[in-house]
């Protein structure tokens, strides 16, 4: 059995996706970009700034679905620079001071709107 999550507290999806799904007691939730579900935008900045906007938009799709961070056992990073990876992993270190999930993070060529980052990730209960 599958449910459906959606929050207004994070970005609509921008594609025939889902914000996340739970099956049996792990949720799979959709890679978030910087993308402030208040005004729809793509939140200008440096990376630590856009990786602050996609983890509160994550955050918020974990609460919806009755999850907190300590339940997120994978993410997967995706960035449009590498040079940016130590300016994410700070932010991303602040959400994941204890216990962090495992982790995979890429190099990519570019994301949805310019995006400098975006993360997906995976939680259990």
């Amino acid at each position: 059995m599958k449910r459906i999550i959606n929050t207004d507290k994070a970005p609509a999806a921008i594609g025939p996706y889902s914000q996340a799904i739970e099956a049996g007691s792990t949720l799979y939730v959709s890679g978030q970009i910087p993308i402030d579900p208040a005004t729809g935008k793509l939140v200008e900045g440096s990376i630590k700034e856009q990786t602050t906007q996609v983890l509160k938009n994550i955050g918020a799709i974990l609460e919806a679905a009755g999850y907190t961070f300590n339940d997120v056992v994978k993410s997967t990073c995706l960035l449009a620079n590498m040079d940016d990876f130590k300016e994410m992993n700070e932010v991303y270190a602040s959400v994941y001071s204890n216990n962090p999930p495992a982790r995979a993070a890429y190099g990519v060529v570019r994301l949805p709107f310019g995006a400098l980052v975006e993360i997906e990730t995976i939680a259990v209960k």
